[in-house]
């Protein structure tokens, strides 16, 4: 199409529109509409746009931004939270609530805060990003955010029901571990002194336990009281599992301090429940002694030694060897010994020194207690104290006897062979670093569940279980965002000579790590600052003066790298609206 000015005698000459077309190998052209009357700058603009450009009739008309918001990480998150299902977790709640709901798990991983920070970024008179704008938020009230946190505790259990039947269905593992966090004030019933796995040892704790299915994805969480030890949160668990969730038959994969042989008996056995775990270390020396010194030559390629124990009856033993492992320690042993004797050998200065000398038993023995104790070292010397006198001596025996189990961890499960053979049982515990990871990333780079304000025990359970939710999210995030992140996307093809082995970075991550880009030349991110940069997609409000009233919503063009990274998600990418 095309706009022609046609002479009309001593008239005003006609301005047509019209569009050209091919007949009988002939080019015709017929008039679409005539817009002579037409004022003259709306031709002219109109002939702009028929070219490909942009027409701005005057100066008048040129849009001003009102507002400008960080719209590129909401849209990835929010459009990856509505493909995980976000919206049957909460299709129960009511229009409001269920908005609400969604805000703040994307919000929790968007721009982690407290509640009332959340408030704040969520209201329109003071967002600090286009999530409260796109969903159509408006004002928000902090007890908003409160009443959405009871309804999600109220349906934490069909949730994760929902999420066990999608992850768990046809399963074997499940992955458990269990973590700390602490709280502010002393008002919430879980609130307790207990082991802080944080060094916030002044603070009152909350424990809670993460199942995962055996890819890392998170199912449920379960929160205890601060003082709850490890192995006694594993029988709440199975009853989850069994009960809630319908699951008969699972093998649960958990760390020694966990899954422990009281457990096993108590509660595993009892449900009919198989397991994966491995021994302390008092249990590897009692082992030793059974089948004889673990030398290196007993092992093969693979660093591997299948056993059975009268001391564990109906279970398969997997000794494992790292020789790395093995070094580091007994590099680490002779540090601490050297460490401590150059300690011991202060203390027995002072003992000697002809001025003021250290004097009596009691005294010599406390300082001398107390340096020991300082390296761990106390069961390798033997100390000779008297009034007068300080001597001391390591213990070869002990020494050795604990150098023989350098590097040896041993493996233990009651699946069969025929249902995991010896890798596969190896690999699956130290796929508890997965768990691992859900921690890391929950407790401190990306969700920040900690410190919890809550002082209500149900609101507590209810952030915790809100922070486990956008980690679910964040995790397929991070499962489709591989190409782009420092993540090894080729890791489970890599090719180990056994399970023990140290899993090594692919030749492409490697790749990714010296050049830090892509094959495509982008830059390579990690989450967090991956998050960043699509922040930089903004979300504009603006009006012209024509007609100040009316806002335009205007988002900025992506980048190469934001339309990746929305290609990656299988989300098209934000438009004008």
């Amino acid at each position: 199409m095309y706009i022609e000015s046609v002479p009309n005698r001593n008239s005003r000459p006609a301005v047509l529109v019209r569009e050209a077309y091919r007949e009988d190998g002939k080019v015709k052209k017929r008039t679409l509409v005539n817009i002579s009357c037409w004022p003259s700058d709306v031709i002219e603009g109109l002939k702009v746009l028929l070219k490909g450009g942009v027409a701005v009739p005057s100066a008048e008309a040129v849009f001003t931004v009102e507002r400008s918001l960080p719209h590129g990480h909401v849209a990835a998150v929010l459009g990856c939270a509505l493909a995980c299902g976000a919206e049957d977790w909460f299709a129960r709640a009511p229009q409001r609530l269920r908005k609400t709901l969604l805000a703040m798990v994307v919000a929790r991983i968007v721009s982690p805060g407290s509640k009332l920070a959340t408030q704040r970024m969520l209201s329109d008179e003071t967002a600090a990003h286009s999530l409260g704008r796109v969903l159509g938020l408006g004002s928000v009230d902090p007890d908003d955010l409160y009443r959405a946190l009871d309804w999600l505790h109220e349906a934490q259990p069909d949730i994760e029901k929902r999420l066990a039947r999608k992850h768990l269905a046809g399963s074997t593992l499940v992955l458990y571990d269990l973590t700390s966090t602490w709280l502010t004030g002393r008002c919430c019933s879980l609130a307790a002194r207990g082991h802080s796995r944080d060094g916030k040892r002044d603070d009152p704790q909350i424990v809670f336990g993460l199942i995962c299915s055996a890819s890392g994805c998170p199912v449920a969480v379960e929160v205890f009281a601060g003082n709850t030890a490890d192995p006694t949160t594993v029988a709440a668990q199975v009853t989850k599992l069994r009960a809630r969730f319908d699951i008969e038959r699972i093998a649960w994969v958990g760390d020694r301090g966990m899954i422990t042989s009281a457990r096993i008996e108590n509660v595993l056995k009892p449900h009919a429940m198989d397991w994966i775990s491995s021994l302390r270390a008092p249990q590897i020396a009692l082992l030793a002694q059974e089948h004889g010194p673990f030398q290196p030559s007993l092992f093969d390629e693979r660093n591997l030694l299948e056993l059975e124990s009268e001391h564990f009856p109906g279970e398969r033993l997997l000794v494992c060897r790292n020789p790395w492992l093995a070094d580091e320690r007994a590099r680490k042993r002779a540090e601490l010994l050297a460490a401590t004797e150059a300690e011991l050998a202060v203390i027995a200065t002072a003992v000697t020194r002809p001025r003021n000398p250290l004097r009596g038993t009691q005294a010599i023995a406390l300082r001398a207690g107390r340096c020991v104790d300082h390296y761990h070292m106390a069961k390798h010397f033997e100390l000779a104290i008297t009034d007068t006198t300080f001597n001391w001596q390591r213990k070869p025996e002990r020494i050795n006897a604990e150098m023989a189990l350098d590097g040896l961890y041993v493996v233990r499960t009651n699946l069969a062979k025929n249902q995991l053979d010896a890798d596969a049982v190896v690999a699956a515990y130290k796929s508890l670093s997965q768990v691992e990871r859900a921690f890391r990333s929950i407790k401190t780079v990306d969700l920040q569940v900690r410190p919890v304000f809550h002082y209500s025990a149900s609101r507590v359970r209810a952030h915790v279980f809100l922070c486990m939710l956008a980690y679910y999210v964040e995790w397929h995030m991070r499962e489709r965002l591989k190409p782009m992140l420092f993540d090894d996307e080729f890791k489970d093809s890599q090719i180990r000579p056994s399970a023990v082995a140290k899993a090594q970075r692919s030749a492409h991550a490697k790749s990714k790590d010296a050049r830090q880009r892509a094959n495509d030349g982008l830059p390579i991110h990690s989450f967090q600052t991956l998050m960043q940069d699509l922040a930089t997609l903004t979300y504009n409000i603006t009006h012209t003066a024509l007609n100040p009233k009316a806002k335009i919503i205007l988002t900025t063009r992506p980048t190469p790298l934001q339309e990746k990274a929305f290609k990656l998600l299988g989300l098209s990418v934000p438009r004008t609206q």
